[in-house]
């Protein structure tokens, strides 16, 4: 028997060792793509705060770190976090743009029909700087504090502009009393 068109096996080719300067590149680009990620995350993802007051008491404490998620608008009941003079802080949404909210005798209405809660919050239009019944403007979101005595919400300010707001809370931990 004989076999044709045999081939000569190949040299095998010698790899080059790994030097320390290699593997220090391999590391860096590793870093450098880490990072990357968790500066796209952290800025256009989710957002990280410390509350520094008691206006979403119970739920947030002070002194709690809470992480917010950026992407998607926030729904009514929901606690968000958003800016106000500078500051960030915590309330729940009550009302979007267009709604018609009023507060009567620590009650509240959205274009006439009852909020409902989990947890019923006195509320109080005393202190209001705003007067009710108030319409939300559009691209803004009618906010209260959890903590319904502190009026430093939108019954001081009105609505809350849309990019004013960071996004809706989605975990916390406590970090007092624990």
């Amino acid at each position: 028997m004989k076999i044709e068109n045999l081939k000569e096996p190949k040299p095998a080719v010698k790899k080059r060792k790994k030097t320390a300067v290699d593997y220090a590149i391999e590391f860096a680009v590793k870093v450098v793509i880490t990072i990357g990620v968790i500066a796209i995350l952290l800025i256009f993802v989710i957002g990280i705060h410390v509350n520094h007051s008691n206006s979403s008491y119970p739920m947030i404490k002070d002194g709690d770190l809470v992480v917010v998620w950026k992407i998607g608008e926030a729904a009514n009941g929901e606690e968000v976090a958003y800016k106000s003079d500078g500051q960030i802080r915590f309330g729940r949404v009550v009302a979007k743009g267009g709604d018609v909210i009023d507060i009567r005798e620590s009650y509240i209405t959205v274009n006439d029909y009852g909020v409902t809660e989990d947890v019923v919050y006195p509320t109080s239009s005393e202190g209001s700087a705003i007067e009710f019944p108030y319409t939300v403007p559009e691209g803004s979101l009618f906010i209260l504090n959890d903590f319904r005595e502190d009026t430093n919400d939108s019954r001081s300010f009105g609505g809350v502009a849309l990019t004013e707001v960071e996004g809706k809370v989605i975990f916390l931990l406590r970090r007092r009393g624990i």
